[in-house]
């Protein structure tokens, strides 16, 4: 019955309308299909071939409200939904104001679409509105449009478009080519089909052309399922899918900012700190009041170490403080404050005690506090300790945010991690990289003083050192060991520059005064090798034999596999038994484990001053197979230790007289005294037992 004031065209309408509702309000698994859903967003269907235009002299706008589930039909109504009324006008979908669905540091993203007027899209055509859902119902002035999200043979839910849709042509179906009458045709043209197979679609369907069926399902995605989608890997834990789907939708979608506050929380989870803090700026830049980036941003630079922007942020106008929060930031400011003040007076352990209290009070982020860790440890010369410490410097350009332009201690923060990186290249004695590593400082800092003071030095300190040099290759050693000194005198603490005057000291036949160098550049570098060969040298030409000894085994533990350092050391101990007064005879570097088979030629080979190792072996036991060639390894690396083997089979007197019963077994031997058995031992404790003998 036709109701009364309503003209004959709207009438039919409610009728098509209430026949349809009937027929497909229903999904797939039998549940009707609410059409009173907040969830909707508006399509320009406004398409220059499109016949679905508004007829002439109609004022009604037409307005559908979906569902946002996956259903295969929709409902189709020419009236207003339940609790809409369509004379209100709604925000369009690009609003960055509009924050659904965003990340709080509190709670996980809730994966159900809240109703927000700023996640729908407007477009005007003539004197009419047209609406569609996601994947629900399409109401229309033309009795020929039914509605979209039907299943195609493929089984997959044909969506309607959203912006990213809006270029391509859409063509009625007038009913031929086994197409339903109705269907709206998405291809390469108006005129044309997006397909001409001979599949008998069901009226309203809606075919994907050429083009939709190679970029598939995603040329057609709500960048709002995907930030849902974002949303729940996020919660589990998976903030690479997460933060690829929340980029998804920024390309959808590049104005909103909960799509970047988003993706700045995914940044986070992958601790890339420095791209979170822009990516919530981006977010600020669209929306200067969105409070959730405020609060994330000045949580990020409070990490950071940049108290003074993070304090913005957190107090921002509007935006809630937290106590913790707030207490965090307090006693970060405190610790950094003692810190720099302890700095400023050369107070290198009160330094190191705040740089670690405020890294305690959360600030766990900050490559410029580690850095001052390194900075302490390399002025209580503790080189190693500095290079353990110091990060590595972070890859991003300065201008990438204005953020990152903090300062600490008054240097720019980027700045200062390439001041102390130049310091410990500087100790290390690589002079060129320290130049260069300062001149980096200077770009970014150009006017602080003590990265110009740095670099003053650093020239100098270069500079004495290649004249220095020049000169020793011109065996000029006096005036070369004065170039070294001028260096040392700019920075005392240099290893390099006292190794290379104690060079000078050695060839002017000076001991005492290369002893004296080596000794100090040990001091700043404890594993210095070119530093511990000079002054076993030089203790060696003095006659300190015990010291010499002792260089040389530190140097063994250091080079292991060195030939020459193992016959240095072998030289030094029978230097150091014969200036002890031991009798030394048969002595001799290195070589292969000797075979003893009489009783007479083993009691005499035992009896050496040297320590004597001797392995009791049968050659066709599997045990002494495998030891053998780890002993003939050992007779490398100690070549002042004689080896020796018996096989018990072969000298029975031998095995006898030594109660030799299990083999293998090993027995050490010094001046004819047994001092050490062991039976079947590994090689660990073969190895660190013949050590302990050897000296």
């Amino acid at each position: 019955m036709s109701r009364p004031g309503k003209s004959m065209s709207e009438q039919g309408l409610d009728s098509l309308s209430d026949r349809l509702r009937n027929t497909l309000a229903y999904d797939d698994g039998g549940e009707r299909v609410s059409v009173n859903k907040p969830d909707f967003r508006e399509l320009d269907l406004g398409s220059p071939v499109s016949p679905l235009r508004p007829r002439t002299g109609s004022a009604a706008a037409i307005t559908t409200t979906t569902s946002s589930s996956s259903s295969s039909s929709g409902s189709v109504s020419g009236r207003s939904a339940s609790g809409f009324n369509p004379n209100v006008p709604r925000k369009s979908d690009s609003n960055p104001n509009s924050h659904s669905g965003e990340l709080s540091a509190e709670s996980s993203p809730t994966a159900a679409r809240s109703f927000k007027p700023g996640h729908s899209r407007s477009d005007s055509f003539g004197s009419h509105q047209l609406t569609f859902g996601g994947v629900g119902s399409v109401c229309s002035p033309s009795p020929n449009v039914l509605p979209t999200g039907n299943i195609c043979p493929s089984g997959r839910i044909v969506r309607t478009g959203m912006a990213s849709r809006a270029t391509k042509s859409d063509t009625l179906g007038s009913g031929s080519g086994n197409y339903g009458h109705g269907s709206i045709m998405r291809g390469h043209g108006a005129t044309k089909p997006a397909d001409t197979g001979a599949a008998n679609y069901s009226r309203g369907v809606m075919v994907g052309g050429e083009t939709e069926r190679k970029m598939g399902a995603c040329s057609s995605i709500d960048p709002e399922d995907l930030k849902r989608m974002g949303n729940d890997s996020y919660k589990k834990g998976h903030f690479e899918e997460a933060l690829t789907l929340y980029e998804k939708a920024i390309s959808i979608l590049p104005g909103n900012a909960a799509y970047h506050c988003n993706r700045a929380a995914a940044l986070i989870g992958l601790r890339r700190l420095p791209e979170a803090v822009t990516e919530c700026e981006h977010a600020i830049k669209l929306d200067p009041g969105y409070a959730r980036a405020h609060q994330r941003i000045g949580s990020l630079l409070l990490r950071l170490g940049q108290v003074e922007n993070a304090k913005k942020h957190i107090s921002f106008p509007g935006n809630q403080l937290d106590p913790i929060e707030m207490q965090m930031l307090q006693s970060v400011e405190k610790h950094l404050s003692k810190c720099a003040d302890s700095r400023k007076v050369g107070d290198w352990i009160s330094t190191l005690r705040e740089a670690d209290a405020v890294i305690a009070s959360g600030v766990d982020a900050s490559p410029q506090l580690f850095a001052c860790r390194a900075e302490v440890f390399l002025k209580l010369h503790k080189l190693e300790d500095a290079i353990t410490a110091m990060p590595n410097i972070p890859s991003f350009e300065p201008s990438i945010s204005p953020q990152l332009q903090s300062k600490i201690f008054g240097i720019v923060f980027e700045a200062y991690l390439y001041f102390v990186n130049a310091q410990i290249e500087l100790a290390k004695g690589r002079f060129d990289v320290a130049l260069t590593t300062i001149e980096k400082a200077g770009e970014i800092d150009p006017r602080n003083i003590e990265i110009s003071l740095l670099l003053k030095n650093i020239r100098l300190v270069g500079r004495a050192r290649a004249r220095g040099n020049d000169l020793f290759k011109s065996e000029r050693f006096t005036e070369a060991s004065s170039a070294y000194g001028e260096g040392l005198r700019l920075d005392p603490s240099n290893a390099v520059l006292y190794c290379n005057r104690a060079a000078c000291w050695f060839k002017l036949g000076q001991w005492e005064k290369s002893v004296d160098d080596c000794n100090k550049a040990l001091r700043f570098q404890p594993h210095y090798v070119k530093a511990l060969l000079r002054k076993a040298a030089s203790n060696g030409k003095l006659g300190n034999w015990k010291e010499a000894v002792r260089d040389y085994e530190v140097l063994r533990k250091e080079l292991p596999d060195d030939k020459e350092v193992a016959e240095s050391l072998f030289h030094a101990q029978v230097a150091l038994k014969i200036s002890q007064g031991e009798e030394v005879h048969n002595m001799k570097f290195g070589g292969e484990v000797e075979q003893v088979s009489g009783l007479e030629q083993f009691r005499a080979a035992i009896s050496s001053p040297c320590t004597s190792v001797v392995h009791f072996e049968v050659r066709s036991n599997l045990q002494c197979k495998q030891i053998t060639p780890f002993l003939d390894t050992l007779c490398s690396q100690f070549p002042s230790v004689n080896f020796l083997k018996v096989d018990i089979e072969e000298s029975p007197t031998i095995s006898h007289a030594e109660n030799v019963r299990t083999v293998p077994t090993f027995k050490i031997y010094r001046n004819g005294n047994r001092v050490k058995e062991m039976v079947c031992p590994s090689t660990e404790v073969l190895e660190s037992s013949i050590r302990h003998y050897s000296t």
